[in-house]
């Protein structure tokens, strides 16, 4: 009935947040509170390592969600929103009553509103402006510029940007770049206002005065989670708009968009020239390309003129051009023949693209680390040509070089296709145990080797090498594809585990401590003996009682 009430299920939620966030979701369901429901979207708190906002949005293209905490301000669907929804979920049968009752009262406010007289509305906000300073701020600067008041519109965007109000001892930290991104954002409404206004000329000398200063003042903020820069970068698209309705001069922006990307000091806002190109029309992109080609002359070596001339050369389409630059500075781990080869097929020249990318094989072959996405390209076109011998020479020799799971995977899939893997899988499963006795673990500390046999499901040999050898993560995995067939030994791991994890705290943790315990209880439940495990699982809840939290998990996993 849920989803038919609410709009999504738990499927929904679960798609979107993929399952790591779902699952870590569900240690915050008593965490959330302040729940409101409107007409299309809901609104709670959600109380973590901080308190985050959440909105939840249901439209046309289904749910929807974003949080201020650093994951979800990235655009995921993060554990807090997992959080909000599944509580949705749970109240559905209150849901369209709260949805009706939000609908009355916005109604109602619009009524309210409408009987209002001009008086009364004008009493309204001047009562909102004294209590609300960012409100009067934002209306101070429309009044200003309704009435070309540009004196005063410059003095209140350059008030906004300036971080000197939030510096402590010459620094914004990371507690406060919200607040200075939040008045960045309003400069940058206060630019687009002055544009729609019939202002677009000067919104365009105002934005460039903006970004400048910006870019001066950026290095001396802490802006951990971004907002600050995304403020930035609706300034330059006040910018861009404006530009695009002043027409300026086209060679005079040119050069403040080659001076601005050729400041390596300004990295606060990502200006793209090319979207000013049916702004700068053909002269003002030989201008800038005559600035790029100076600067490249006098500093081959630089990001920002490299950059630049990348993407001037780009655009004119000379794709020799292209490839000539880019061969000036290869990376060694082969993503610039990568680049080079993506360029060559885009314009029709296949061979010359394998070419590249062939010979970044060769250039990168005794590095550590080569590109995956160089090793991937050439083994699919190896594929799509009938080379599967050649693929898995290119996945053989990675994994030598590697000597990971990914690198076994990829070589187990090449070989398979080439109908050669029995013989593949014994070479590299050698090569590991050979690794495993010297002590050459894995990325979590336990060998490859076990990574491996896990992997291809051969249990009997991962048993045979975890002694003395596995970690602890491996050990879990081995005991989760045996419980079935091996419940007795799986058991074993899983107490032993059990032991281990009794002791860290918090809700990544006692999540981790609980899906232990269901497998030890799946073990018993297979062996006949579930009271012996009911018996341990009542001491280990009197052993841990003070830990509330963990009693809420163990509780909502029936344990």
């Amino acid at each position: 009935m849920a989803p038919e009430v609410v709009g999504f299920g738990e499927d929904d939620v679960r798609a979107l947040a993929g399952t790591r966030s779902f699952e870590r979701g569900l240690g915050y369901l008593d965490a959330v509170s302040g729940l409101e429901v409107g007409e299309g979207s809901v609104t709670a708190v959600v109380h973590g390592t901080d308190v985050y906002e959440v909105q939840l949005t249901l439209g046309g293209d289904g749910l929807s969600g974003w949080c201020d905490c650093p994951y979800g301000q990235e655009g995921n669907f993060c554990k807090h929103c997992v959080a909000v929804g599944l509580t949705v979920l749970r109240r559905a049968k209150t849901i369209p009553h709260q949805r009706a009752a939000a609908r009355a009262r916005t109604s109602g406010l619009e009524a309210w509103l409408s009987a209002l007289s001009r008086d009364e509305l004008l009493a309204l906000v001047r009562e909102q402006v004294a209590e609300d300073r960012e409100l009067r701020r934002r209306l101070e600067l429309r009044a200003a510029a309704a009435r070309s008041d540009l004196g005063t519109v410059r003095e209140r965007i350059m008030v906004l940007i300036d971080p000197r109000p939030f510096a402590r001892y010459g620094y914004v930290e990371y507690a406060d770049a919200a607040g200075y991104g939040r008045q960045v954002a309003e400069a940058a409404a206060a630019l687009r206002a002055l544009t729609t206004d019939g202002q677009a000329a000067q919104a365009v000398g105002l934005a460039e005065e903006a970004i400048r200063v910006l870019g001066k003042d950026y290095g001396d903020i802490d802006d951990s989670d971004g907002v600050v820069g995304q403020a930035a970068a609706a300034v330059a698209e006040a910018h861009l708009e404006a530009c695009r309705v002043a027409r300026p001069d086209p060679k005079r922006l040119a050069e403040w968009l080659a001076g601005t990307v050729l400041d390596d000091s300004n990295d606060v806002t990502d200006l793209d020239p090319l979207d000013y190109a049916d702004v700068l029309g053909s002269s003002g992109l030989a201008r800038m390309r005559q600035l790029a080609n100076e600067a490249f002359r006098s500093g081959p070596s630089g990001w920002a003129a490299r950059y630049l001339m990348e993407r001037l050369v780009k655009a004119e389409g000379e794709v020799d051009a292209l490839v000539a630059l880019h061969a000036q500075d290869l990376d060694p781990s082969g993503a610039t023949h990568l680049l080079i080869a993506e360029e060559l097929e885009s314009a029709g020249r296949a061979d010359e693209a394998l070419a590249w990318a062939e010979r970044g094989l060769r250039d990168c072959a005794t590095e550590t680390y080569i590109d995956g996405r160089l090793v991937d390209y050439v083994c699919v076109r190896y594929a799509k040509a009938g080379r599967a011998a050649d693929a898995v020479a290119v996945r053989r020799d990675r994994f030598r070089h590697e000597r990971s799971l990914a690198a076994y995977r990829q070589l187990r899939s090449a070989a398979r296709a080439a109908d050669c893997w029995e013989a593949e899988r014994a070479a590299a499963l050698a090569t590991l145990e050979e690794d495993a006795r010297r002590e050459q673990g894995g990325r979590y500390g336990g060998p490859v080797l076990i990574d491996a046999l896990l992997d291809d499901g051969d249990l009997d040999a991962a048993w045979r090498e975890a002694a003395g050898r596995a970690d602890d993560r491996q050990w879990e995995r081995l005991a989760d594809l045996s419980r079935e067939m091996c419940p007795a030994e799986a058991l074993g791991v899983y107490l032993r585990l059990v032991e281990r994890s009794k002791e860290p705290t918090g809700d990544r943790a006692y999540e981790h401590l609980a899906r232990l315990l269901l497998g030890a209880r799946e073990c018993h439940r297979a062996l006949g003996t579930e009271d012996p495990f009911t018996a341990y699982l009542a001491g280990l809840r009197t052993e841990l009682k003070r830990r509330r939290k963990l009693m809420t998990i163990l509780d909502r996993y029936g344990l």
